[in-house]
Order: C-alpha cells, then sequence, then structure tokens
C-alpha cells in the first residue's frame, strides 16, 4: 500500500510527465486495437461463401 501511495505522490508533483505517459499509452492501446481489428477483419475472417476454398479468380485478355 506504500507503494501505491508513493507512487500517487510522485504522479502530483510531475503532472505533465503524468499526462504525457498516459496519453502516450492511451494512442498505443488505440492504435493496436485499430490495427487488429483491421488484420482480423480483413486476414483472419474467413471469406462469406458456402465454399471459399473452391472460388477462382478468372483474367482475360
Amino acid at each position: 500500500m506504500d507503494d501505491v501511495r508513493y507512487a500517487i505522490r510522485k504522479m502530483l508533483k510531475a503532472p505533465l510527465f503524468t499526462a504525457v505517459a498516459v496519453l502516450t499509452l492511451g494512442i498505443g492501446i488505440g492504435a493496436n486495437a485499430a490495427i487488429y481489428t483491421v488484420v482480423e477483419a480483413v486476414l483472419l475472417e474467413p471469406l462469406p461463401y458456402e465454399e471459399p476454398d473452391e472460388l477462382i479468380v478468372l483474367w482475360t485478355r
């Protein structure tokens, strides 16, 4: 419990450092969540078809 009180005292003495640290953590967590959401939607989710393994691509010239 002493460590928690000490940490709170230190954060109150340096509010700019605390704000920068919290902002940095928030941006990092938000960016990680956004990237994971895109990767999951694009790469990890199966295609919305009955037989996605049987899909083919046709090219014409």
